[in-house]
C-alpha cells in the first residue's frame, strides 16, 4: 500500500451558542476546520481532522494547515501510510515543527490502518476500555450567574464534569467559580481553566480566595516556570495543558511535580502516534489525563473517542464530544453523546465517511 494523493477540505463549523469566550477576551464564532485526506493505490482513503482554536491560542491556524500540507505533502507521496512511526519520522525530517501540519496526516493514516486490516483505531491503540468515555462540558466565559445556569442545564443533559473558562479579572473569576460550585452535586468536577490569562499574582489570589473550594485549577499562566510557581503555593489539584507540547516538557513536569492532571491535545502534539506515545507514558507515570484536541467536529471527535476509549479508565480524567458544540456535522458515523459520555465506532478505523454535499471540493491536492 502506498500514498498516492494527498488533499483537504475547508469547513466552517459555526457554534451552537453563538460564540465561545475566553481568557484574555479571545473569542470566536465560526471554526476554520481542514479534513485531511490520504489516498493509497489500492483506492482506500484515510481521513483526519484538524481544527485550531483561532490563530491567537496556539502557535496554529487554519490557513496554515493547508499551507503546511503543500509544502509537506510531496515529501510522502508512494511512502507506505501503515508504518506509522517511519511515517512520523519522514515528516519530522521533511519539515521541522508545525506539528499540527502532522496531526491530520497521522489520524488519516490511522484510519488508513485501521481499514486495512479490519479493526477500530482504538483496538490498534491498546484495546477498548469500559463501555464508555465520560465527558466534560466546556463553559464559555460569561457573568457568574449566566455560567452557573448553564452548567445547571448541562447537568440536566448528563454532564458530571464541567470546564470552567476562567482567566478573566481575579475578582470576578473567583465569583464565577463560587457560584457554579454552588449548583454542583455530590460527584460533580469543576475544573477552572485559565488558558493562561493570569498573571502569577493573580493566580494565586483565586487559588486562595477558593481554598475551600473543590476545584480544579487549570494552566494560570503563560509559561511553565510560572505554573509551577503557582502549583507551589496551593493545595488545589493542577492541571496543565498548553505548556506541554512535547515528551521532553512532560518528563520534566514530572519530575517537578508540576501537575496532577494532564491534557493532552491531538494536533499539538503531532498526531495520535506521538499522543499515544506520551498517553503510555502518562499511564506507566501515575498521571490522569484529558485526552481531547485543540477544536473540531465529528473526524475529531471520532478521533478523541478511539484515544480516550483506549485509555485505561483509572487514567481517563475526562474527554470532549466537540461535534456536539457545532451545527454542522460534516462525517456521518461519528460517535454522539448519550447522557454526558461518548462510546468509538467499533467499525474498522474510525468508523467515519465525510459528507461530500458539506465538505465540498479540496483545496489542497498533492499526487
Amino acid at each position: 500500500m502506498k500514498i498516492v494523493r494527498i488533499f483537504a477540505h475547508r469547513v466552517e463549523l459555526p457554534l451552537c451558542e453563538g460564540s465561545y469566550h475566553w481568557s484574555g477576551g479571545k473569542s470566536v464564532t465560526v471554526f476554520d476546520s481542514t479534513i485531511v485526506g490520504v489516498e493509497t493505490d489500492t483506492g482506500e482513503v484515510g481521513y483526519g481532522e484538524v481544527c485550531p482554536l483561532g490563530p491567537f491560542y496556539l502557535p496554529a491556524y487554519a490557513e496554515g494547515v493547508r499551507a503546511g500540507l503543500r509544502e509537506l505533502g510531496p515529501h510522502l507521496l508512494g511512502d507506505d501510510p501503515r508504518q506509522l512511526a517511519k511515517l512520523n519520522q519522514r515528516m519530522d525530517a521533511a519539515l521541522k515543527g508545525h506539528p499540527y501540519v502532522k496531526s491530520g496526516i497521522d489520524i488519516a493514516c490511522w484510519d488508513l490502518l485501521g481499514k486495512s486490516v479490519g479493526l477500530p483505531v482504538c483496538t490498534l491503540l491498546g484495546g477498548r476500555f469500559g463501555d464508555s468515555i465520560r465527558l466534560y462540558r466546556a463553559i464559555s466565559q460569561d457573568t457568574p450567574q449566566r455560567m452557573a445556569e448553564r452548567v445547571a442545564a448541562y447537568r440536566a443533559e448528563g454532564y458530571t464534569r464541567f470546564q470552567l473558562k476562567v482567566g478573566g479579572d481575579p475578582d470576578t473569576d473567583i465569583q464565577r467559580i463560587r457560584q457554579v460550585a454552588s449548583v454542583l452535586q455530590p460527584g460533580d468536577r469543576l475544573v477552572a481553566d485559565a488558558n493562561t490569562g493570569w498573571l502569577p499574582h493573580e493566580a494565586l489570589r483565586v487559588a486562595r480566595a477558593v481554598r475551600e473550594v473543590d476545584v480544579y485549577i487549570e494552566q494560570p499562566c503563560l509559561t511553565y516556570d510560572e505554573c509551577l510557581a503557582v502549583r507551589r503555593h496551593t493545595d488545589h489539584p493542577f492541571v496543565l495543558d498548553e505548556t506541554i507540547d512535547s515528551l521532553e516538557v512532560l518528563l520534566r513536569a514530572r519530575a517537578d511535580l508540576a501537575m496532577d492532571v494532564v491534557n493532552l491535545k491531538i494536533s499539538k502534539l503531532g498526531g495520535l502516534t506521538k499522543t499515544k506515545q506520551l498517553r503510555d507514558l502518562c499511564v506507566a507515570l501515575g498521571i490522569a489525563m484529558t485526552l481531547e484536541d485543540s477544536w473540531g467536529g465529528d473526524i475529531t471527535t471520532a478521533t478523541i473517542a478511539h484515544l480516550a476509549h483506549s485509555t485505561p479508565e483509572a487514567f481517563r480524567f475526562t474527554s470532549t464530544d466537540f461535534n456536539s458544540y457545532v451545527t454542522v456535522s460534516h462525517a456521518d458515523g461519528a460517535p454522539q453523546r448519550s447522557q454526558g459520555t461518548l462510546a468509538a465506532s467499533s467499525a474498522p478505523g474510525l468508523g467515519i465517511t465525510p459528507r461530500a454535499e458539506v465538505i465540498g471540493p479540496p483545496v489542497v491536492e498533492i499526487y
